[in-house]
């Protein structure tokens, strides 16, 4: 079984990459923003809770996070393994990860990260923002914010899983298929 942490800022191309990792690996794709949406939208006991913080503006808190996803995999007993993209944020969250794989006698293969110059992403969320209608893809200020957060949050997490050896930096320039290959050639190499 293959378990990944996909890493990226807003833009590096998580998503596009997610969508080849899945059907080459047969990995089901957990984001944490879809699960929410899902829940929420089927009004399930945890979507119910969950809109409970967001409806005063709060963050969930992670043991809600952590439950839906729980939920996703047992939901999922066919999967090859996991790609999870948008989790964890946190340490708090990756060490209950780690708890929960460990439970189901699994771990974290590895966590990839898809690595760009700010720069370059700016100018590829102010393009996708023309075609998205997302306010937040449009605004250099809001888009350098948001990146600000992820170097925060995401720092300590790079180190989580590094000090485990399982921390692997992928080149996100360049074409869909150079960047597939070199995710595939670390994947491939676990």
């Amino acid at each position: 079984m293959i378990n990944i942490v996909l890493f990226g800022k807003p833009g590096a191309g998580k998503g596009t990459q997610a969508e080849f990792l899945k059907g080459k690996y047969n990995l089901t794709h957990l984001s944490t923003g879809d699960i929410f949406r899902y829940n929420i939208k089927n009004n399930t006991e945890l979507g119910q809770l969950a809109k409970t913080f967001m409806d005063k503006g709060d963050l969930v808190p992670d043991e809600v996070t952590i439950q839906m996803l729980q939920s996703e995999v047992d939901r999922n007993p066919q999967s090859a393994g996991f790609l999870f993209d948008g989790f964890p944020r946190t340490l708090a969250q990756a060490a209950a990860l780690d708890a929960f794989l460990e439970s189901k006698n699994q771990s974290i293969t590895a966590t990839v990260a898809l690595e760009a110059d700010d720069n370059i992403l700016v100018q590829r969320l102010l393009e996708r923002g023309k075609t998205s209608g997302r306010p937040d893809d449009q605004d250099e200020e809001k888009i350098r914010n948001r990146y600000d957060e992820y170097n925060l949050k995401t720092a300590p997490l790079m180190h989580y899983y590094k000090d485990q050896g399982k921390f692997h930096s992928v080149d996100g320039i360049g074409s869909i298929e150079e960047i597939t290959q070199r995710l595939s050639n670390v994947i491939d190499n676990l």
